[in-house]
């Protein structure tokens, strides 16, 4: 017997795949990542990976850290949920983070909010400017009829199946994997109140968040639901997360809108009050 189909073999096999280049791997540690961003400093690195399409990814991350998505060849799909990483029960509220701040459109000076009116995080810049936050994330049923499969290990796996294999990482279920936002792919809603499906901005581009509260990070990379192409296509999504501090009074953003300073003000005495730094 030979190959795989033993111990030894399976773990000779392994062990030659050192050094092969496979997405959806995270680098380890990501202080060895090649490239940091301009003005970070490799020892603040704390997540660096590239999430190939059809993939997932999930982090548990600091307050204060930046996340930096960029969409590396152009049609990456990042499908992106939130939690607080000491009460999970509070997430991401999409309605919540279109409400508050009076805009349906995601761009830089946006805040995510929970449905407790705190903000779990700020996207501090935006070089894409296609994104959404009404339609959420593809479903199996949806995959099925358009692409003939939908399941996580498929060939054409839903956002929603990745994000739950995500959540059940970190204990929870079905029931707490509430609707995405989507980053690259946009939608922008018509006169008639139709959604229009207008696609990326190009390779390269990318959004920068900061994490608000201590966040459980969620991260399918699979095609926009609204995708009117026929084909499963989705490419990979670089993820880059580095050490820093969160939004405070100071910041123009603290107080860009009355609303958006209430929740600014309702994250600080949450850390405030549990004592996070």
């Amino acid at each position: 017997m030979s190959g795989t189909s033993t111990a030894h073999g399976a773990r000779d096999h392994a062990r030659a795949m050192g050094g092969t280049v496979v997405e959806t791997m995270p680098t380890l540690p990501a202080s060895s990542w090649p490239a940091p961003p301009k003005g970070v400093a490799a020892a603040d690195l704390t997540w660096a990976e590239v999430v190939g399409g059809g993939n997932y990814t999930n982090k548990v991350v600091a307050r204060g850290t930046s996340i930096r998505l960029t969409d590396l060849a152009g049609d990456a799909c990042a499908h992106v949920l939130l939690f607080n990483a000491d009460q999970p029960w509070e997430r991401l509220n999409v309605a919540d983070t279109v409400k508050v701040p009076w805009q349906a459109y995601l761009g830089a000076g946006h805040p995510l909010l929970s449905d407790q009116g705190r903000v779990l995080a700020t996207v501090l810049a935006d070089s894409s400017g296609h994104h959404d936050a009404l339609c959420g994330t593809s479903s199996r049923q949806r995959n099925e009829e358009r692409y003939g499969d939908g399941e996580a290990q498929g060939p054409s796996p839903a956002g929603r199946e990745l994000l739950l294999l995500g959540a059940l990482k970190h204990g929870l279920g079905a029931r707490d994997v509430p609707p995405s936002l989507s980053f690259f792919q946009g939608v922008r809603v018509g006169a008639d109140g139709a959604l229009a499906f207008t696609g990326s901005a190009g390779a390269g581009a990318s959004v920068l968040l900061r994490a608000e509260l201590p966040l459980v990070v969620l991260i399918a990379n699979v095609p926009h639901p609204l995708d009117p192409r026929t084909a499963y296509l989705c490419t990979s999504l670089e993820v880059l997360a580095w050490r820093g501090a969160p939004t405070a009074p100071g910041d123009p953003l603290w107080t860009a809108t009355p609303e958006g300073e209430r929740a600014f003000r309702n994250t600080a005495d949450y850390a405030s009050a549990r004592d996070i730094v």
